[in-house]
């Protein structure tokens, strides 16, 4: 890389995507942790794991194919953790058996053909029933901390209105000042620490490969991957799909047995690397991408400090958060679910079984919601459909 191609804009767009990473996503993995009865330092590592994994990747696929590949953790498979949570060896199976899938994918170039196998409705239905109950989050956290979440409500609101782009970091810094004003922190308790990643020895269990590996891969690839390759292709990047995904994959099997989800294409965020705003040239894009990894690399050191700080605040405020944050993510899924009117039907079907939290035979309701809207997509025909 050379050097006359970095930029102040470049620098910031890869700042502000890791830090509405940080405000948004991330708050799913503390969820998670909380369902989950996670000790601080195995959280730590989690954090330490997708953020290295992020951090690496996107760097590396930045320098090399010289275009703005922001990578993330997946999001929507993290809240697939909420209502299927197995014991940490059997995650880090299901994270490692994972990205071994993805990596198989990538190499032998399958991306399109999967992804084409499912359509895109009964995906979407998945995807805005695990999202579903973040939505609703938000206004339940309002019974405990009422004056924080609605000013969180009308922040979001507010400034969706005028910039978009950064509603998701306003809501965050107008919880944390109005629960730091009010008494409701802890930031006494916070300190500058460096992560320790806690290996976990991976177990494979079939029931948790159908009901969290399976759904895992199936929301990664349609709800990551795939709107992350439209937002580079749209900026004009013909970014290769086998590169991105074999690369992506690899960083997964790294961190799999540190508690780390599969790293991903990212979507949202990757809009602020790809545009105008992180460079007029779109040739030097690509320095906001290596700019996103390196403050991935920073934030994964100081995973310790970040813990700290998510825990010194209410968890009505993190409730809030994840869910407003998530918001964009729920009508991106509804829309598309609607926009399929071929399989509007089975789109609903995979929704309610999915949002319902269901567990049958020991398999989650992700992996019902797919199998219920598949078999209604292959049952109904399309003169059968409810229009």
């Amino acid at each position: 890389m050379a050097f006359k191609d970095w930029s102040i804009t470049a620098w910031t767009a890869g700042f502000l995507a890791v830090l509405i990473s940080y405000a948004g996503p991330l708050l799913i993995f503390i969820q998670a942790a909380q369902v989950g009865h996670v000790s601080s330092a195995e959280l730590t590592s989690w954090i330490w794991a997708i953020s290295m994994g992020a951090g690496v990747s996107g760097l590396l696929l930045s320098w090399w194919l010289r275009m703005p590949i922001i990578t993330a953790w997946s999001a929507p498979g993290s809240a697939l953790l909420l209502g299927f949570f197995p014991a940490m060896p059997e995650l880090a199976g299901a994270y490692l058996t994972a990205a071994v899938i993805v990596m198989f994918i990538g190499v032998t170039g399958y991306f399109e053909k999967i992804v084409n196998l499912i359509p895109k409705g009964v995906a979407a239905g998945m995807m805005a029933g695990i999202l579903f109950q973040f939505g609703t989050q938000t206004f339940r956290a309002s019974m405990d901390a009422p004056v924080v979440v609605f000013a969180m409500l009308v922040a979001y609101l507010v400034i969706k209105r005028l910039w978009p782009r950064y509603s998701v970091v306003a809501v965050a810094f107008t919880g944390f000042v109005v629960a730091w004003t009010m008494g409701k922190t802890d930031l006494q308790a916070v300190d500058l620490v460096l992560a320790r990643p806690v290996f976990f020895m991976p177990r494979f269990d079939l029931g948790v490969f159908l009901s969290f590996t399976l759904p895992l891969v199936l929301v990664s690839l349609t709800g990551q991957y795939l709107p992350g390759m439209a937002v580079l292709r749209l900026a004009g990047y013909q970014a290769p799909a086998r590169a991105v995904v074999t690369g992506t994959g690899a960083a997964s099997l790294l961190v799999a047995c540190f508690g780390g989800i599969s790293v991903v294409l990212a979507a949202i965020t990757a809009a602020l690397c790809t545009g105008r705003d992180a460079h007029a040239d779109a040739d030097k894009r690509y320095v906001a991408g290596i700019a996103n990894g390196v403050f991935y690399l920073v934030g994964g050191a100081f995973a310790g400090t970040i813990v700290q700080m998510f825990t010194a605040f209410p968890p009505a405020l993190i409730a809030a958060l994840a869910g407003l944050a998530l918001t964009g993510a729920i009508v991106s899924n509804i829309r598309l679910l609607v926009g399929e009117e071929a399989c509007i039907e089975p789109s609903v079907i995979a929704f309610l079984a999915t949002a319902s939290g269901m567990s049958l035979f020991g398999l989650g309701a992700a992996f019902w919601g797919v199998v219920f809207g598949l078999a209604s997509y292959w049952l109904l025909p399309a003169r059968a459909v409810v229009r």
